[in-house]
Order: C-alpha cells, then structure tokens, then sequence
C-alpha cells in the first residue's frame, strides 16, 4: 500500500496537475468513480490508477469498481492502493473520492475518436474563441457531446481542455468527443475548407439580429462561441458568415458562454431530429 504523499507515483499524478507535467507525460489526470468508470467504459486502459479500498469499499458503485480496476489490470495498468492521505495527495480536488488515475492524452486523438464515431453525419462543428473559464469550457463539452457535435475546435485564449477543471466539468465527454486544442485561427480557416463542406458559419452574439431558431441548422454549419465578457476576436468574427443571437425577456442582456452553446447546439438536435423524423415518413 502507498502510504507517502511522496511516493512517485503520487508525484507523478500530482504533476499532471500542471500543462507543463501533461505535456511531459502524455497524459492528464481523472478522479473519482464515475469518471474512472466512463474511461473504462471508452474501452480506455489508465496507465495509472491509485485507489484506497476503505473508501469504495462503502458504496455499491465502489464495489463494482474495484472489480473493474483488477481487470484494467490485468489489462495493462499500472494499480496501487493507497492510504487516505496518499490520495488527498494526489487529488486536485477538495473531497478525495477514493480513486485518481492518469488516462493517455495520444488515446483521444481526434482521428482515433472521428473513427469510432463513424456511422451518421453531424452537421455542427463547435468553435470555441477565448473559452478561458475551466468550468465554462468543460460544461460546453459536456453539451456538446449529448447534442452530437462533430467536432470541437478550440481557438486562442481557451482554457486547456485537459486541466483537472475542465475534466471534471466535462463529466466524461473528453473519451468520445474529437477535440482540437491549440488552434490558430489560420488553421481553423484551413479546417473550414475541408470536407464536408462547411455552408454556414454562425457568430453568437447577443445582439444580433437573427434569432438562433430561424435558421437551418441541419445543414453542415461551423459555429462560433466566443468569450461572454469580451465578444468574439476580429480572427473568428472575420470567418462568420451571419450573425445569430438568443432572444431574451426581462432586460437579460446576455447569457453565460456555456448556457448560450448548448441552447443552440440542442436547437441544432432538435431540428435533425425532426428532419430524420420526417425522412423516415417519406
């Protein structure tokens, strides 16, 4: 049993706390139940798992996982129980749930997630411009991938998508959503020119004309969100080609980037829902 804080192991998760130690081992951090079980459940083998037993010993859910941590295991990972302390150690966050693992950035490749994802074509690609708020930017993912975005891009001044924040706002959607991170705007434009064929790309603005609604979003449309506090950059506001905003009531002037994303992207489901509906009557 791990027992020092000081163990390498708990160093080594420990760093992938920081851009700099993800980008030396390759890999970011999870923690908790759930978000081990979505991982494993991606068919993801963590190459690290430090779990104490005592804690997922007093759940049901942490029963069924500690059967599945001995089968990634077996599988290839590298798992160790580990004192209260130990994990407190390596956990970001405040309340320790018993389990923090390290899960390979190069698994979620965006051509390897494309290529599991294969089968039906989704017409929205998700840009994102100066999304610099962890939670914002995880929640926005989160949407993203119950809505059945294609893609996410992420433009200069996001938060980084593999931050312990925004991870646990994504709530697992990192293991089946492509996401491009460190995006100039050049190469998103060089993005947009490729196939499929990008027919609209959308700027949410709050006060723009256009009402989200009225437009045709089951046609392949690049959209993009930009930071809430400041608008979009003159980078992304040069590639829209129409503008479109949300209508609101009561002199609200503007609505958190993470609530204005997914209320268009669930319109956009909501409209292919109703065209393949629709097709399937014809």
């Amino acid at each position: 049993m791990i027992t020092s804080g000081s163990n390498q192991h708990i160093a080594l998760l420990r760093t992938l706390h920081t851009p700099k130690g993800r980008a030396e081992h390759g890999a970011f951090l999870i923690e908790g139940p759930h978000l081990l079980e979505a991982a494993l459940d991606a068919r993801l083998t963590p190459p690290l798992i430090v779990y104490d037993p005592a804690h997922l010993e007093r759940g049901p859910t942490g029963r069924r996982l500690l059967g599945r941590i001995e089968e990634a295991r077996i599988a290839g990972a590298q798992t160790f129980d580990a004192a209260p302390t130990a994990i407190e150690r390596a956990s970001d966050t405040r309340t320790p749930q018993g389990v923090v693992a390290s899960i390979a950035i190069a698994d979620l490749a965006p051509e390897r997630l494309r290529a599991q994802r294969r089968g039906r074509m989704r017409p929205i690609l998700l840009m994102l411009d100066a999304i610099s708020d962890p939670g914002n930017l995880g929640t926005i993912l989160r949407s993203a991938l119950a809505a059945d975005v294609d893609e996410v891009l992420l433009g200069p001044g996001c938060a980084d998508p593999y931050a312990p924040k925004v991870v646990r706002a994504g709530s697992g959607a990192h293991f089946h959503l492509p996401v491009r991170a460190d995006l100039t705007w050049r190469a998103i434009g060089e993005l947009l020119g490729g196939a499929p064929t990008i027919q609209q790309t959308l700027l949410t603005e709050a006060d723009a004309h256009t009402p989200y609604d009225r437009l045709d979003l089951t046609q392949r449309t690049a959209l993009i969100v930009g930071n809430e506090a400041h608008g979009a950059s003159p980078e992304a506001a040069r590639l829209a080609t129409a503008r479109i905003g949300i209508p609101m009531w009561n002199k609200v002037e503007s609505l958190n980037a993470a609530i204005a994303a997914s209320v268009v992207v669930f319109e956009a489901a909501r409209q292919r829902r109703a065209r393949e509906a629709h097709d399937a009557e014809r």
